[in-house]
C-alpha cells in the first residue's frame, strides 16, 4: 500500500503526462512554490498555481512536446515525496535523456511547494534556452 502522498504526486504526473491541465491545478496549493534550477529562459521561482502551470506548459512548448518525466521510484512520508526519474525532451536536433531527483512537500492532499535537481543543468539550460 502506497502512502497518500506518493498518490498525490503520482497524479499529478499522470495529468502533467496526459496534459490534464485541469486535474493538475486541483492538485496544486493555492500558495505553492516551485522552484525551477538554471539559467534557462523558464527558470526561478513561481508561485501560485497559475504561474506553475504557466511554467509547465512552457516546458512543453518549448520541447514541441516531447517533454515527459519516466519515474525510476519514490519515496514518500508524512511532509516529502521525493521522486527519483529520468526526464525525456526534444527540440531541434538536441535531445536530452536526464537523471532527476525531484522533491515535493505535499500537506493535506495537495503539493505546497517543489524542488527540481537535475544531473545535468547545463543539458536542461541548453534544451529550454
Amino acid at each position: 500500500m502506497s502512502h497518500p502522498n506518493e498518490d498525490t504526486v503520482r497524479k499529478a504526473y499522470a495529468a502533467l503526462d496526459s496534459g490534464d491541465w485541469q486535474t493538475l491545478r486541483g492538485l496544486l496549493a493555492s500558495d505553492i512554490k516551485w522552484h525551477s534550477p538554471g539559467r534557462h529562459a523558464l527558470s526561478g521561482d513561481h508561485h501560485g498555481p497559475d504561474a506553475v502551470l504557466q511554467f509547465l506548459t512552457g516546458v512543453h512548448e518549448k520541447t514541441g512536446g516531447t517533454f515527459r518525466v519516466e519515474i525510476h521510484d519514490v519515496l514518500a512520508n508524512d511532509e516529502h515525496v521525493v521522486v527519483l526519474a529520468r526526464v525525456h525532451g526534444e527540440r531541434g536536433t538536441q535531445a536530452v535523456h536526464d537523471n532527476h531527483a525531484q522533491v515535493f512537500h505535499v500537506r493535506d492532499g495537495v503539493i505546497t511547494e517543489f524542488w527540481g535537481h537535475p544531473r545535468d543543468q547545463y543539458a536542461i539550460d541548453e534544451l529550454l534556452s
